[in-house]
C-alpha cells in the first residue's frame, strides 16, 4: 500500500485533485528503500562475518531432518519420473511390449535387476509410509520428539522391508 502511495504521489496523480488527498493524507513518508535496506543487512552480516543462514553447517544433522529433505526429494523425483514415463508412453513409437522386450535383451544379471527393482521401489515406499505419518502430524499426534525419532525409524525401516520385498517378486 505504502509503495502504491508513493508511486501515485511521485507521479502527481493526487496531488492535482482534492478528491484523491483521502489516498495520501495518513500515509507516512518512508525513509529507505527496499534495496537499501537489503544492502544494510548484507553489510552488516558481512562484517560480522556469518554464514548465510538457514546454512547446513550451522545445523547439528539429525533424523527428522534428513527425513523431511527426503520426503522432499522423493516426492520431486517421483512426480518427475511419472511425468516422464507419461510423456515417454505418448511419444515413443512401439507399445509397451516393445520396451519390455528391449530391456530383457539386455541380459543384465539379475542382481542388477533385483537393485534396480529396489531403486524403484524404496522411493515409492518410503513416499507413501512418511506421507501416512504426516497424516498422523495432521491429526496433532506424534509431536514429541521421541515420537519423532521412533516413527521415522519405523518409516525407514519399514520402507526398506516393503522394498526388498517388492524386489524379490
Amino acid at each position: 500500500m505504502a509503495l502504491l502511495l508513493r508511486t501515485l504521489a511521485r507521479q502527481g496523480v493526487c496531488l492535482t485533485r482534492p478528491r484523491c488527498s483521502v489516498f495520501y493524507r495518513h500515509a507516512a513518508p518512508m525513509g529507505t528503500t527496499a534495496k537499501e535496506e537489503m544492502n544494510k543487512f548484507w553489510d552488516k552480516n558481512t562484517k560480522l562475518n556469518r554464514p548465510m543462514s538457514p546454512h547446513i553447517t550451522v545445523y547439528k544433522w539429525s533424523v527428522p531432518m534428513m527425513m523431511s529433505i527426503t520426503f522432499r526429494g522423493t516426492g520431486v523425483g517421483l512426480s518427475g519420473a511419472i511425468s516422464a514415463f507419461a510423456l515417454a508412453a505418448l511419444v515413443l513409437p512401439g507399445s509397451y511390449p516393445h520396451y519390455l522386450d528391449l530391456i530383457h535383451s539386455l541380459s543384465v544379471g539379475p542382481y542388477l535387476i533385483g537393485l534396480a527393482k529396489f531403486g524403484l521401489a524404496f522411493p515409492v515406499s518410503f513416499h507413501t509410509y512418511n506421507g501416512i505419518r504426516h497424516l498422523f502430524w495432521d491429526l496433532g499426534k506424534g509431536f514429541k520428539i521421541p515420537d519423532v525419532y521412533r516413527t521415522g525409524y519405523t518409516v525407514i525401516g519399514l520402507s526398506v522391508i516393503t522394498s526388498l520385498a517388492l524386489a524379490y517378486l
